[in-house]
């Protein structure tokens, strides 16, 4: 094996530990916040694995993502469609929630002596990547604007699985005991390659259309519909959803290789606060809706707080809530969230 896949086998295997432990121990979603502080925390302090810096190929995380979308739509049925008649109130809720959450990260890091440009485009609830693109071509400070942009993401994916833990004394995700639904149905050969063919035909169609967060919708969208027909009943198997998550963790603690501990501690002050007003701004909205849409406040919560698409669907899964709801949610997040910030694209310019 080449020395950098060997590296990174050994970086997977640290997660996978990390995970393992963490699973063991009974805390929140494990094996995906274990694996993330086994691989984060040597990545902050510079340590090498066989002479290289700790690295996880994005190509390899994202392939595993489509599994939580295959997953998720095995939760789709009949009932589901006809309950989704009453998401309306929810859906437009997120158009008054977006911009609210936007306004109030981008006073936030404004008193925090940012840019306008990296505070604004800091302070976008969703859409990471295209946050980051939109505010390099604007001037912010890239690095700085990065980093508040995924200290959101594992601050929401932390604080999450710890709230619910602290309301109803259960862990989240895999330490729960709690399997997916049809997660241990056996599955024929024909289930395996149907599947399969979800994941993969439905990531690259999505792509090849532009659809947001296409890696997952994708492969939802196709495993909906041969659920639906009753071409296949169970899911992917319990370790893969685990497998699933370490993966997704250790690319994600990967990612604090090289950052500025200076640079961190300021962004990590500021993302904080930003994003516990945040989550207080999700309940608010949480507590107002869930009698009009006839969800459980936990549910509604879970839609609308501004984590990643596919570690709040890992939650939403281990929970056997309202999986749906809550994916539809981030879509439309995400979605409204970028077109909010290319339209501040115009609004800097014009007030420059």
């Amino acid at each position: 094996m080449p020395k950098d896949g060997l590296a990174i086998a050994m970086t997977l295997c640290l997660g996978g530990l990390g995970g393992m432990l963490a699973h063991l121990a009974h805390l929140p979603l494990g094996y995906l916040l274990g694996s993330l502080v086994a691989v984060g925390v040597p990545a902050v302090m510079g340590w090498r694995v066989l002479g290289q810096g700790i690295n996880m190929p994005m190509r390899l995380r994202m392939s595993f993502v489509p599994v939580i979308g295959v997953s998720i739509g095995g939760a789709f049925t009949p009932a589901v469609a006809r309950e989704a008649l009453e998401w309306g109130p929810s859906l437009l809720a997120l158009v008054v929630f977006i911009p609210v959450a936007h306004a109030v990260g981008y006073f936030i890091y404004l008193r925090g002596g940012l840019s306008r440009e990296t505070a604004f485009f800091g302070a976008v609830p969703g859409g990471l990547i295209e946050s980051v693109q939109l505010g390099e071509e604007a001037g912010a400070n890239v690095g700085l604007l990065t980093l508040l942009q995924f200290l959101r993401l594992i601050l929401t994916i932390i604080a999450v699985p710890i709230i619910f833990w602290a309301l109803t004394g259960q862990a989240v995700g895999s330490a729960s005991g709690v399997k997916m639904a049809g997660a241990d149905a056996a599955l024929s050969v024909q289930d395996v390659v149907i599947l399969l063919a979800c994941g993969v035909i439905g990531a690259l169609i999505a792509k090849s259309l532009r659809i947001p967060a296409g890696i997952i919708t994708g492969p939802l969208a196709l495993s909906a519909l041969v659920h639906v027909s009753g071409l296949v009943e169970g899911v992917p198997p319990q370790w893969l959803i685990s497998m699933t998550q370490v993966v997704l963790g250790t690319g994600l603690g990967a990612r604090f290789a090289g950052l500025d501990l200076s640079l961190m501690r300021r962004a990590g002050v500021l993302a904080l606060v930003n994003g516990v007003v945040a989550l207080a701004i999700a309940f608010a909205f949480a507590l107002t809706l869930h009698a009009l849409v006839g969800e459980p406040v936990a549910a509604v919560f879970l839609a609308f707080a501004p984590g990643g698409l596919a570690e709040m669907s890992l939650i939403a899964l281990s929970l056997k809530m309202s999986v749906i709801y809550v994916t539809v949610h981030h879509v439309a997040r995400i979605i409204l969230a970028v077109t909010l910030a290319q339209l501040g694209v115009r609004w800097l310019r014009r007030s420059a």
